[in-house]
């Protein structure tokens, strides 16, 4: 079974937000083994909407819609919709019932008419209740396709997946078991990893196929397997890992699930009762934000200095002038330092430091740019590595940020 997303709106289209309720939308359907067949953007333009839905009835068997929903004239999906079914849009009333109660409750003010339109609704539908929305959810049929139209807004689209469209779509849908597994591996490129596991990789039964997830100094590969037998599935994926895991043992990283490598760090840092802290210079602060973007992260993130003066790290993180100008500032000598300082300050069990050269100048150091050291310190012991990330800034800071976590990760895995 197959599913095509449709978003609307001209803010995408100009780059104005990135459109990430497509991917939330292909990961929820892809674990109920629906397979998205395309995904496409249009304008806030009724023609273009109109041939949108007639490609996706032809393409798909699921059509979800968002955006387009909103109070003002330029939201004219329901408008759209009706025509398209030949419909006209009728007052629902537990969805006018639902917005007076959002502007009782935390509007306090009059209902504008143009709020009270957001309960119209074509009468083919079935009304999606939006808990935390003025605009609700619609369900239509046609020919035995579903279309589901859906609100914009990332967390009202998100609740009426979880809460409506993935139950409704089990009770009247058989699906396809659809496993993934992905795993990490840091250190060999792309081209290399898949001339290493050529072989294993061709011999992959029908149902199983395997992706290649570069990114900045890590490969992700995701191992798929779909069939209507959830066994076979199950047996296969694991017969397959198997088999695979002596091949790259030597840069395999870890499993992910829906985790980021500092998620998976942080369970391991909780799960061992450790914690861990920051002194970053060429990466600005970018490893603390990683691991405050995670909730429940005060439990093993302790804090962090962004040393990215010179004169910071002297001052803040007690650095010596002597050691600077006789190492650089972008040395293994100063990232020790960084490390230990920062180990020391926050009485942490690990510490991440960063100093290097992301460019586009020199700066303080005579470093090449695209140089960078970073430094893990334990209670025991630190080291550094150093790297040569290139010349594009941005590149080098991302690399650099991957790299820290791919060595806290094997210096908490050893314990």
């Amino acid at each position: 079974m197959q599913a095509e997303i449709i978003t609307i709106g001209d803010e995408i289209l100009i780059g104005q937000i990135v459109d990430t309720n497509s991917a939330f939308i292909s990961k929820e359907l892809n674990k109920i083994g629906v397979s998205v067949y395309q995904i496409t953007s249009v304008q806030d333009d009724k023609e273009h909407i109109l041939k949108s839905l007639r490609e996706a009835e032809e393409n798909a068997d699921i059509i979800i819609i968002t955006g387009g929903l909103g109070p003002t004239k330029d939201d004219i999906t329901k408008r759209t919709l009706a025509e398209y079914f030949d419909d006209t849009l009728v007052q629902s009333d537990a969805a006018l019932k639902n917005i007076e109660h959002l502007w009782e409750v935390y509007i306090k003010k009059p209902l504008a008419q143009v709020n009270i339109d957001q309960a119209l609704v074509p009468s083919k539908s079935t009304v999606l209740m939006n808990k935390y929305g003025s605009a609700p959810g619609m369900w239509l049929e046609k020919t035995g396709k579903v279309f589901i139209s859906l609100p914009g807004v990332p967390f009202e689209m998100k609740a009426l997946i979880e809460d409506e469209v993935i139950p409704r779509l089990r009770k009247t849908h058989q699906f396809p078991y659809i496993k993934h597994t992905t795993l990490l591996t840091y250190g060999l490129g792309e081209s290399s990893l898949a001339a290493r596991i050529e072989e294993w990789e061709d011999n992959l039964p029908s149902f199983m196929k395997l992706a290649y997830l570069p990114g900045l100094g890590r490969v992700r590969l995701r191992l798929s397997a779909k069939d209507m037998d959830k066994e076979l599935v199950e047996t296969e994926m694991q017969r397959q890992i198997d088999a695979l895991l002596p091949q790259i043992e030597d840069i395999f990283a870890g499993y992910e699930t829906d985790d980021s490598i500092e998620a998976l760090i942080g369970k391991q840092l909780t799960h061992l009762g450790k914690t861990v802290a920051t002194a970053e210079s060429c990466t600005g602060g970018k490893i603390a934000e990683s691991f405050t973007a995670i909730p429940g992260a005060s439990k093993y993130f302790k804090g962090s200095v962004v040393s990215y003066a010179t004169e910071a790290k002297m001052d803040v993180l007690g650095i010596s002038k002597q050691l600077i100008e006789d190492q650089s500032v972008v040395s293994q000598q100063v990232a020790e330092a960084m490390a230990k300082s920062a180990l020391k300050l926050f009485n942490t069990d690990y510490a991440i430091a960063t100093t290097g050269n992301a460019g586009p100048d020199k700066g303080d150091s005579d470093a090449e740019v695209g140089t960078v050291f970073i430094a893990i310190a334990t209670k025991d012991q630190v080291y550094t590595e150093e790297f040569n990330f290139g010349n594009h800034r941005i590149k080098v800071i991302g690399k650099a940020v991957n790299k820290a976590f791919e060595m806290l990760q094997k210096e908490i895995l050893k314990k």
